[in-house]
């Protein structure tokens, strides 16, 4: 295993820029800069009209000479939308799965989960990723799912583990406290290094 491996973890808005145009190139341009090892992607289309029906996660995997997995959280029109693992190195699929969502806000957009074992020269390495819901009752139930017996509890879920994603919570908040009640945020472990905001994403630097 490298000593020093890069984590990634990207909500690309279905390949979709600011400027309204849509490019996995793009994407994938952005990912080869960072130098990243192991990318988490958020709000992946596959097979969507809106898209081109293009299979989004294989595309950027492919340009960038990557392995993937690609795991739908909801099917509309003819495809799927979703989150994905790219991996310079050998991923193989453990589990992917739905998050739940409180009775009373169904109406809202199914969430899900990915995790994933990825195969260093030297030993392995589980990574899981998620994207989770807008409203803090639906992140609260989805982050409990999350570190429960079927995902991060799991006893084929040993360390060292990698949690990333799209949480769509503050560091304040319940849901950043219960993740690094269990995990080390690696942000606080860089020198010279103060975490950055990322959304909204117009107000990074």
């Amino acid at each position: 295993m490298p000593q020093q491996i890069r984590i990634m973890t990207y909500n690309v808005h279905s390949c979709i820029g600011m400027d309204g145009k849509t490019s996995t190139e793009r994407i994938a341009e952005v990912i080869f800069r960072s130098g990243a090892d192991i990318v988490a992607l958020q709000e992946v289309d596959n097979g969507l009209a809106r898209t081109g029906l293009v299979d989004q996660a294989r595309e950027i995997a492919s340009t960038l000479n990557m392995h993937f997995h690609f795991h739908p959280s909801l099917y509309k029109e003819e495809g799927a939308y979703g989150n994905a693992l790219l991996s310079k190195f050998p991923l193989c699929l453990r589990q992917g799965g739905a998050l739940p969502t409180p009775r009373g806000l169904r109406r809202f957009e199914k969430r899900g989960a990915l995790w994933a074992e990825v195969s260093f020269p030297e030993r392995t390495v589980q990574v899981v990723t998620t994207h989770f819901g807008l409203i803090r009752l639906e992140r609260l139930l989805q982050v409990l799912t999350l570190l429960g017996p079927e995902w991060l509890s799991h006893p084929e879920c040993r360390a060292p583990v990698i949690v990333c994603g799209d949480f769509n919570a503050l560091p304040r908040s319940q849901v950043y406290r219960r993740i690094v009640g269990r995990f080390h945020d690696v942000q606080h472990s860089l020198a010279e290094w103060r975490p950055k905001n990322t959304w909204p994403s117009r107000g990074i630097p």
